[in-house]
């Protein structure tokens, strides 16, 4: 019924919760937010970091986030190039639902077998930061 949620007031695009769904729910972004939490990170490290991303998909999610201003991408000038990839202000206030969804994970995510279809993707486990 119309009227019986506050976001009934906005188009549904305009509503921050699906904005923000919007950002973070493309495959691996929370898992490159993760790894960003710690601080810069080059390509390399990011794609060992996320077992089983593709090269491409890799690229092509980095591009993604800088085009949302979550992540700057930063070249130095040196032989061999160097590039590496960090949260912005923008990005880092991303964190928090980062945090929250390893606590939930922490807590509830161990009977979960019959999710075992989703395309969740696979990557190495890190231990929560400080």
């Amino acid at each position: 019924m119309s009227g019986d949620h506050p976001q009934d007031e906005h188009a549904v695009g305009e509503c921050p919760v699906v904005l923000t769904a919007r950002v973070v729910s493309g495959k691996w972004t929370l898992l490159v937010l993760r790894d960003l939490e710690s601080g810069a990170k080059r390509f390399t490290e990011l794609e060992r970091s996320l077992n089983g991303i593709s090269p491409r998909t890799l690229s092509q999610r980095l591009r993604a986030l800088e085009g949302e201003g979550i992540i700057a991408r930063r070249a130095y000038c040196e032989t061999p190039p160097r590039v590496e990839y960090s949260l912005t202000e923008k990005g880092a206030a991303l964190l928090p639902i980062v945090a929250a969804m390893r606590i939930w994970g922490e807590q509830w995510g161990t009977d979960h077998s019959h999710l075992a279809g989703d395309t969740v993707p696979v990557a190495q486990p890190h231990s929560a930061v400080a």
